[in-house]
């Protein structure tokens, strides 16, 4: 935790968690302020569990959430009010800290002279001179002039911002920068495996400096617009990024707050999720413990990123109470809110073998609404075909929670978005449909894949290729045939590798007597476990497109 002092009634920072609460009631803070939205990232406590924290350390809390990159006057009007009602000293943070020190800034600029807060910012770490610029201004952000421009700029840093820099980078030789507030970068594919035991944690996190390319700028900012008439980026702190073409990459959102009751109680009281970093471990603890009782896993409507991620929790679950023998005493229930327990029909079989192995209770068009961690109760909508919805209750003893998921908010808001939030692409070709010098890849943008960081994989280099061409005054010249791959976990060992394209339609990247998807194989396991981190982490990260060199755009696409 690393505390930066603004003013003496104030001092801010980025994400801190219940336990180092108690030290800023040590270093005398008496209130918190919380301007990070619940559900923004999969290492985030919520507001509700820091709101504990500080009831039990005697310290005063306010919940007022910013959406990343758009802090409104209305915003800094309740900021100031907070701090003029709350016991000083504050402590506030947000993702970085920077959430907080723009509030602050605006909501000084009735009372402190621009340069004395300007300079208070700059000592504490925060570049305010956007912020200035919008005070001068009345909050309006121009976008005739920019900060900074780049031939190619890039909203996102995970695998797809990432894998698609480094892709670029072979291609052409154009100056690139890369969007991003995070300091960490997650492989979130690995979180499974940390809930099964089979991880650590910690070996599924690196630094983001460590894995931008280099030579690629990093803006370690948040997106709070897009102006693509003008070819503007509007930046936390109202900064302007122009760009001559655009990739934009920022994943979902996962909607912890649209189950209620959910934020209260995630990571004690039973309620797990292998979705959030910090908490895949608390499943493995649950899994562990668990003896005898109910185990109910969930999973939301579609889209989600990982559709198998759900019941691959299940079934390394029921692998270890089989091994250990306690499966017998043990409830299972896969409660899925939709119709099939797997997309493609290919995979079925060898996973219905594995539900009658585990004894799981089968509850389909089941979507959970509320949860009561004390009283250890879901509460599920059943919306069966042709039939009036109902409402039924669940008691549990452990219950794995998969949250509904949507678009970041700067997404769903902007003029990239589709009718239903998501980035409008063509599906074969990955670029905007009304924006030509813009292309998506990823979870965020809305052809009908699966979203997994597998096909992430499969998109950098399509997206590389077609910039490179445009770059060229060339048409398009690679496709994407909606490959995902969903290595199901079926037990500690043994993995069904379902790899598929649009339409269901099979796309194995091995011959069937090395590795045959719609069987369970040792071989498949193994490259989970050892081959697939280490593809990740040094081939797919650096630009090396093993099993992944696009395919060329037939006429029947164009």
């Amino acid at each position: 935790m690393e505390i930066r002092h603004i003013s003496p009634e104030l001092a801010v920072s980025g994400q801190i968690l219940p336990a180092d609460v108690a030290e800023l009631k040590a270093k005398g803070f008496r209130s918190l302020i919380c301007n990070r939205p619940d559900g923004e990232g999969a290492d985030q406590p919520s507001s509700e569990e820091m709101l504990r924290a500080a009831a039990e350390n005697g310290l005063e809390f306010r919940y007022i959430p910013v959406t990343s990159g758009k802090v409104e006057d209305s915003d800094a009007e309740t900021f100031g009010a907070a701090l003029r009602e709350l016991p000083g000293p504050t402590f506030a943070y947000c993702r970085s800290g920077m959430r907080s020190a723009t509030l602050w800034s605006l909501s000084q600029a009735g009372t402190k002279a621009m340069p004395e807060i300007l300079a208070a910012s700059q000592a504490a770490g925060y570049d305010m001179h956007g912020v200035a610029r919008r005070i001068a201004n009345g909050g309006k952000t121009p976008t005739d002039t920019g900060d900074a421009k780049f031939d190619i700029v890039i909203v996102g840093a995970g695998a797809g911002g990432i894998s698609v820099a480094a892709s670029l980078q072979s291609r052409t030789n154009a100056s690139i920068a890369l969007i991003d507030p995070a300091d960490i970068h997650y492989y979130q594919p690995g979180w499974t495996m940390v809930g099964g035991g089979v991880f650590e944690a910690q070996e599924t996190a690196r630094t983001m400096g460590s894995l931008i390319p280099r030579g690629v700028h990093w803006i370690k900012a948040a997106v709070a617009a897009f102006e693509p008439k003008n070819n503007a980026i509007i930046l936390d702190g109202c900064r302007v990024v122009k760009y001559d073409r655009l990739v934009v990459t920022p994943g979902l959102k996962l909607n912890w707050e649209g189950i209620e009751g959910l934020e209260e109680t995630l990571g004690r009281n039973g309620v797990t999720s292998n979705y959030r970093y910090d908490l895949a471990p608390y499943t493995w603890q649950l899994v562990q413990d668990m003896k005898q009782g109910r185990a109910i896993f969930t999973q939301p409507p579609m889209p989600i990123k990982c559709a198998g991620a759900p019941q691959k929790a299940m079934y390394l679950s029921g692998d270890h109470w089989f091994r250990q023998g306690v499966l017998k005493d043990i409830d299972i229930r896969f409660n899925n809110a939709g119709g099939v327990l797997f997309g493609v029909k290919d995979y079925v079989p060898a996973l219905e073998k594995y539900i009658d192995k585990y004894g799981v209770t089968l509850n389909f068009f089941h979507n959970l609404t509320a949860i009561d961690g004390p009283g250890k109760k879901a509460t599920f909508k059943v919306s069966k075909p042709d039939t009036e919805p109902t409402t039924v209750e669940m008691e549990f003893d452990m219950i794995h929670v998969v949250p509904p998921q949507t678009a970041p908010d700067f997404i769903r808001v902007s003029p990239l978005a589709d009718a239903t939030g998501w980035v409008d692409v063509d599906q074969a070709t990955l670029r905007h449909k009304t924006f030509d010098n813009i292309w998506s890849l990823g979870d965020v943008m809305n052809a009908p894949n699966a979203k997994t960081a597998a096909a992430a994989r499969k998109q950098a280099p399509v997206v590389a290729e077609n910039i490179a061409a445009d770059i060229a005054c060339k048409a398009p010249v690679a496709q994407y045939d909606g490959y995902g791959s969903c290595p199901l976990t079926v037990e500690k060992g043994k993995i069904v590798l379902a790899e598929f394209g649009y339409g269901g339609t099979l796309l194995p990247s091995f011959p069937k007597f090395l590795i045959d998807g719609t069987k369970p194989t040792r071989a498949a396991w193994l490259l989970k476990e050892k081959m697939l981190p280490p593809i990740y982490w040094k081939a797919m990260l650096r630009g090396h497109e093993w099993l992944a060199r696009p395919e060329p755009l037939t006429a029947k696409t164009q």
